[in-house]
């Protein structure tokens, strides 16, 4: 006849512990039914399991036996109930998020880090890439969250759309330093270094270029805005930038002015459209997109 797994928990702690005290505070439970827990199992493996020795339980052999067989089962239980307890407090589970590079290098680890606090046993998977990779990684499950740019060319995902307002950042010995904002005429013919040319920030600030009749002039191009930002450091160039960028850079030999158009940068949070959120996941929206919300309201329509 086999015991209850109460009665070997109860006999395990007991071992443990040392005392029936001691093992019915660390299982929550009175000591009389410690007690009875073990007065069950020693009636149902027909075993002496414990000496009565001047009021103490002294294991017999067998019971070291016993207990050596059912440690690891016990352990393991006990973890997975904790893991129980965790999940239920939202201490536990699993932060699943993949961002474009420019959220990376500061935002996005600080409102991890934010949301981590108070969550001992959170485990984090976190990663940077493209934007097209970004919807893939979603849409196939590999991520629950995604922040990229748009378009969104995947079917089957949830959007979230932002704003953004970019900064035009130039050299800090500049001749158009002097200017607080800038505009095509006053870099007009000025160095620029680019995110490509088919990248919307790009087409953006080209647009503005022609229709003011100035001329944009290409020094260089790179696929990230900190690449960007450090060739705007080595004075090769103005170069528009995203605040999340700025945000994180540390600063040197450069200065950010407002231009004029604004050119913005649309971004975009996905989730797999009929793919329930994690509580973890929906935690982590309910913290990121009223800052993401905040940072795109303070930009937008200046």
């Amino acid at each position: 006849m086999s015991a209850p797994f109460r009665q070997f928990q109860a006999f395990h702690a007991i071992i443990e512990h040392g005392t029936v005290t001691a093992a019915a505070e660390h299982l929550g439970i009175s000591q009389p039914a410690i007690s009875n827990l073990l007065a069950q199992l020693e009636r149902s493996t027909k075993l002496k399991l414990f000496e009565r020795t001047r009021g103490r339980l002294v294991p017999t052999p067998e019971a070291h036996v016993l207990f050596d067989e059912i440690d690891t089962v016990v352990r393991g239980l006990d973890h997975v109930n904790q893991a129980v307890v965790d999940l239920q407090n939202q201490t536990a589970g699993q932060l699943q998020i993949a961002t474009s590079h420019a959220l990376a290098f500061g935002f996005m680890p600080a409102e991890i880090a934010k949301f981590s606090a108070g969550r001992p046993n959170l485990t984090i998977a976190f990663q940077s890439q493209y934007s097209s990779k970004i919807q893939e990684w979603v849409t196939a499950g590999l991520f629950e969250i995604g922040i990229c740019e748009m378009p969104v060319r995947m079917e089957g995902l949830e959007q979230h759309p932002f704003t953004i307002e970019t900064s035009c950042a130039i050299p800090r010995f500049a001749d158009v330093a002097e200017h607080e904002r800038l505009n095509p005429m006053l870099l007009n013919d000025f160095p620029f270094i680019i995110m490509g040319a088919d990248h919307m920030v790009t087409r953006r600030t080209r647009e503005a270029f022609h229709t003011d009749g100035a001329n944009f002039r290409i020094r260089g191009h790179t696929d990230l805005f900190h690449n960007a930002l450090n060739l705007v450091k080595q004075g090769l160039g103005a170069a528009m930038i995203d605040p999340f960028t700025l945000a994180a850079d540390g600063g040197g030999e450069y200065l950010v002015r407002r231009f004029e158009p604004a050119i913005y940068l649309d971004i975009v949070l996905i989730t797999a459209r009929g793919r329930p959120l994690s509580i973890i996941g929906q935690q982590f929206l309910d913290q990121v997109v009223p800052r993401l919300t905040q940072i795109a309201v303070n930009t937008d329509g200046q």
